[in-house]
């Protein structure tokens, strides 16, 4: 699906491309110039000022953003069936906006409409998520499928993924947010899956699809799996994990948290049963979730 762009928005899209940061990055700069109709009339010395960057940097933004004009990133990306959604566009989920730190930008690939779904729910977990992942997924996800909820998660291996293909399996919709552009899709193990969710569900990633996928990427898409959902279920993490991170971030938007009990001999059961002690609620069954989706509207 290609959306119509303003101007302004197309400007947006050539700035993000060399300079692919969250929308606080740049609110100096909105602020005076919301547009972005004069950027590339700054001295380098006032967009270092504004972007808080290096003058080298500067000086390679003001001369490359001027070049790429007239390149029309819209058109390129839907050759790709890559549809970005920028901040100011009516489609860009309203809660992100509410994140310290929005994308900019999102890219999506799929099926875009599932953004407008009145219910997500993040279901993350370790990357060494056992079978007993696997087997609770069975019990939570049929019940959110049932009441139109989307799965949302982080593609990575283990949980995510278990995540992903019990949506698909039960009949659902699923988002998987990633860490990188949508030209390298990681891991390997998952691109199967990938494809599957790029052609009838949605893939998601704030970064320009030529960005490949660090460490310190992941953690960031974090905030947008829990900016995305209304609850958070934990199924197996260690104590100590990225899975505790989005919990973090849960915390700070107010989410739900769920957390899938385990036994006390488990390492990966140490998350969820601290989260609970830390007054989570304990999860067994979807409907319970469910219930407090209903609660909230």
């Amino acid at each position: 699906m290609r959306l119509k762009f303003t101007d302004g928005e197309k400007r947006l899209l050539a700035l993000h491309y060399l300079f692919p940061v969250p929308k606080n990055r740049l609110n100096a700069l909105f602020e005076i110039d919301p547009n972005l109709e004069k950027l590339h009339t700054y001295p380098a010395e006032r967009l270092a000022f504004l972007l808080h960057i290096k003058m080298e940097k500067a000086v390679y933004l003001k001369e490359s953003f001027l070049k790429n004009l007239s390149t029309p990133y819209d058109l390129i990306y839907k050759q790709h069936r890559i549809t970005p959604i920028p901040f100011t566009h009516s489609l860009y989920p309203k809660r992100l906006l509410e994140l310290i730190d929005p994308p900019t930008i999102l890219y999506t690939k799929g099926d875009i409409s599932i953004l407008a779904e009145k219910f997500k729910v993040a279901i993350i977990g370790s990357r060494k998520a056992t079978v007993y992942s696997k087997n609770v997924m069975s019990l939570i996800v049929p019940p959110l499928v049932a009441n139109n909820a989307v799965v949302v998660s982080g593609l990575a291996k283990g949980a995510d993924a278990m995540a992903h293909k019990a949506a698909i399996f039960y009949g659902g919709k699923t988002i998987a947010v990633l860490g990188h552009g949508l030209f390298h899709l990681y891991p390997y193990e998952n691109r199967e899956l990938a494809n599957e969710i790029s052609k009838n569900h949605l893939l998601i990633s704030e970064y320009p699809s030529y960005v490949k996928p660090v460490r310190w990427t992941f953690p960031m898409r974090n905030r947008i799996i829990s900016g995305l959902s209304d609850a958070v279920i934990v199924t197996e993490s260690a104590s100590k994990s990225g899975t505790m991170s989005t919990v973090e971030h849960a915390l700070d938007h107010g989410k739900h948290i769920f957390a899938v009990p385990g036994s006390v001999m488990s390492s990966l059961s140490e998350g969820p049963n601290k989260l609970i002690d830390e007054g989570a609620q304990p999860l067994w069954n979807g409907f319970q979730v469910v219930g407090s989706l209903l609660e909230q509207t």
